[in-house]
């Protein structure tokens, strides 16, 4: 039975996020939103909701490796395998301007984590992410928010444009919906799953549920790039990490301050080197299948040390 649950999770994700693209992008078009302002931030956050889920409740019920990381293997699954895979099907493509500010808002967002976690360990003694730590995060996200609206005058209108309809918003809604319950379903089912076959908390947090609460986003964003959006398809990833880091571990901590352990420390760090590393095949702007098979593979080998660790 939890094996049909799990298989019926990732139907409803699929068929969700298939949903919640052409309802987004079909609002976009509406209002004459840029696409990349709505995969930065609706269907980032949108698509970030079973992380939000995961993560605060597993703080509020002093599951602190958990929580922690769920978001950290969450954002380099998102980053190796989301874009990784996607790249696979049709080479992901995206704009400058992304790449130079939202992308590095997504870096230096992972940096500031770490140095957080640092500054708390000499001034408080202990490896945590305090309660000012989780506020300082939460005004970087509200710094960021600023400035994309603020941005959104300045973009370039939208040559396609339509008239609103009910089932544009029927279709983002009950798409999210879908993802959010598939992605919970999952989660659940592989995490039984996992504890069955005897694996810690800790390493279900950074693979099976950082996968199953990531799933989402690789949904959304293959279903988006197949259907032309690439706006969509890499803003999804990019808002993703953002919010997973500004909103949720700083909510996360903000509600009860996460002692995290050296191993989590090291896999930030990991995260940071990654997104740094990817950056550089942004360097022509796109994703070839090449650099996503080469992206994958090291995924496995990330996946590989945390069982060997």
């Amino acid at each position: 039975m939890i094996y049909l649950l799990l298989i019926i999770g990732f139907i409803l994700l699929i068929k969700g996020a298939d949903f919640f693209v052409e309802g987004s992008s079909n609002i976009a078009k509406v209002f004459r939103i840029p696409n990349v302002i709505i995969g930065l931030t609706l269907v980032a956050f949108g698509t970030s909701a079973p992380e939000a889920a995961v993560s605060i409740t597993a703080i509020l019920k002093n599951s602190a490796d958990l929580s922690v990381s769920n978001i950290i293997g969450s954002n380099i699954f998102n980053l190796l395998i989301v874009l990784g895979f996607t790249a696979l099907f049709k080479d992901v493509v995206t704009e400058k301007k992304v790449i130079v500010k939202d992308y590095m808002i997504s870096l230096l967002s992972a940096i500031l984590l770490f140095i957080l976690v640092i500054v708390n360990y000499f001034t408080r003694g202990m490896l945590v992410i305090g309660r000012i730590s989780g506020i300082i995060l939460l005004l970087g996200l509200i710094i960021y928010l600023f400035s994309l609206i603020k941005s959104v005058s300045k973009e370039d209108k939208i040559v396609e444009t339509r008239k609103f309809s009910i089932m544009d918003l029927v279709l983002t809604l009950g798409g999210l919906a879908l993802v959010i319950f598939g992605g919970q379903m999952t989660v659940n089912s592989a995490c039984e799953i996992a504890r069955s076959l005897g694996i810690s908390e800790r390493v279900i947090g950074l693979t099976i549920v950082a996968i199953g609460t990531s799933l989402p986003e690789l949904c959304t964003s293959l279903v988006a790039l197949l259907k032309g959006e690439n706006d969509i398809a890499v803003g999804n990833v990019i808002g993703s990490n953002i919010f997973n880091i500004l909103f949720i571990l700083g909510i996360s901590s903000f509600l009860n301050p996460i002692l995290i352990n050296v191993s989590s420390l090291i896999d930030i760090g990991i995260l940071i080197l990654g997104t740094l590393f990817i950056y550089f095949y942004f360097a022509d702007l796109k994703i070839n299948r090449k650099e996503g098979i080469s992206m994958i593979l090291l995924y496995i080998i990330y996946c590989c040390y945390l069982f060997m660790r």
